[in-house]
């Protein structure tokens, strides 16, 4: 059965003649329309395109691991590095936990279309807010995969349409799911221009989809910071996006010291090449002695680099010691950098100084301090007494999420589906006019 449409035609007509602008222009057209329709679309519709697609990805799981592993070849071949490598790597749980995700999406409630706010003016009008789609969205993201069915059912709920250009080491996986959601949609009578996955690895592919105001309405950049770097510089559209995942656990005195081991250990080893993993901890002095030399063996099991201040160095001798660098650095790597303060004040202002506002967490037992670290740490995630890995949207129950944001207009923290839509005034009257 052919999905394709007379906007995709010319896409693909364009790409084979090798004029990416051209092919990236026609790919908006195609989205702009899309998102017409699709603003038109009710939730039921929207959430049985969700389950069809999870129907197409189920019947293809196969496929769509056959083409993962030949992404993993080819990326190990390339000399990708183990967190590149884990970000790519498919394998039957991460692909459950893609359909569980899906399938949450379609459980949650519906958010376009809510009216809030209502109130009634003098003049007997009604004024009051409606949440929208966007519009089009495009997103651009290195090696993970399970993001472009992330992207797609968030998008798709939310009511937008979606252009989505992956990595070129993630190429066949990307297509191969693409292939399904497309299905999936046009299956329930959806246009398949409401999900487009970028059919060119040619990196001026890029650089079009952000300079088309005319038919991209954000963008939202998932990737390394030199990626996000780049487009927050260029893009002629606004961007959602965070830099760097320097993530912080302080261990305040009053800590459960079991509770304090499982949250400093969980933090750093559960995956390394994540932007919520701990890189620096933070140890109040007072139980320093106790505490970092268990914490040095727990680490050592997982065969964790220490780097540490002076003090840190004077408990723990087998760490390396930490330069100004270690504190600004996100290492997505088994290395975990660890100061010893002097109480609250000094791990906040540490945290403000050389944090990336993403996510930070305190381990303590003392309610008022606890308070006090949520006010003052300026992240879009802070957390207590709880691993900083639960920075995510599916922990936080948003079925999936977009990305994390750091910027504080719009969307701040894992992007769901509210973070998707704006609200437009609506105002309801009877014959009212102005005097």
């Amino acid at each position: 059965m052919s999905v394709s449409t007379p906007l995709q035609d010319e896409a693909q007509q364009q790409l084979t003649a090798g004029d990416v602008p051209a092919y990236m222009q026609a790919l908006g057209k195609a989205a702009r329309s899309a998102a017409s329709e699709l603003r038109r679309a009710d939730t039921g519709i929207k959430n049985r395109a969700l389950e069809s697609i999870a129907q197409q990805l189920m019947a293809a799981r196969a496929r769509i691991l056959g083409a993962n592993a030949q992404d993993m070849q080819r990326g190990k071949e390339n000399g990708l590095d183990s967190a590149l490598l884990d970000r790519l790597a498919l394998d039957d749980a991460r692909f459950d936990a893609m359909i569980e995700g899906l399938r949450q999406v379609a459980a949650l409630p519906d958010p376009v279309g809510e009216i809030d706010d209502m109130s009634y003016r003098p003049s007997g009008i009604q004024v009051g807010k409606m949440r929208v789609p966007l519009g089009v969205i495009g997103i651009i993201y290195e090696s993970r995969p399970n993001v472009t069915l992330e992207a797609a059912s968030l998008c798709l709920k939310s009511g937008n349409a979606c252009i989505l250009r992956g990595g070129s080491e993630a190429s066949a996986s990307n297509q191969t799911i693409g292939e399904c959601i497309t299905q999936g949609l046009v299956d329930v009578g959806l246009p398949a221009n409401c999900v487009q996955v970028v059919a060119t690895t040619d990196r001026a592919a890029v650089g079009a989809l952000i300079s088309m105001p005319d038919y991209v309405d954000v963008i939202i950049p998932r990737g390394g910071k030199s990626l996000i770097e780049r487009i927050s510089r260029d893009a002629k559209v606004p961007v959602i996006k965070h830099l760097d995942g320097v993530c912080h656990v302080y261990i305040d005195t009053t800590a459960d010291p079991a509770k304090a081991m499982a949250i400093a250990v969980n933090a750093k080893t559960h995956r390394y090449g994540t932007c919520n993993t701990m890189e620096t901890l933070l140890v109040d002095a007072p139980i320093a002695d106790l505490l970092l030399p268990e914490l040095a063996r727990a680490y050592a099991g997982h065969e964790v680099e220490l780097r540490g201040c002076e003090r840190t160095q004077a408990l723990l001798p087998q760490a390396l010691a930490a330069s100004e660098d270690d504190w600004y650095a996100e290492y997505l790597a088994p290395v975990l950098a660890i100061k010893i303060v002097d109480g609250v004040e000094e791990a906040i202002a540490h945290i403000e100084r050389y944090g990336s506002h993403h996510t930070d967490a305190i381990v303590t037992q003392d309610y008022s301090l606890a308070r006090r670290f949520m006010a003052e740490v300026d992240s879009s995630s802070v957390i207590v007494n709880a691993s900083t890995r639960f920075a995510d949207g599916f922990e936080y129950g948003l079925g999936a999420e977009i990305g994390i944001s750091t910027d504080k207009l719009h969307a701040r923290g894992p992007v769901g589906l509210e973070g998707l839509t704006t609200r437009k005034y609506v105002v309801f009257g009877d014959g009212q006019v102005r005097q």
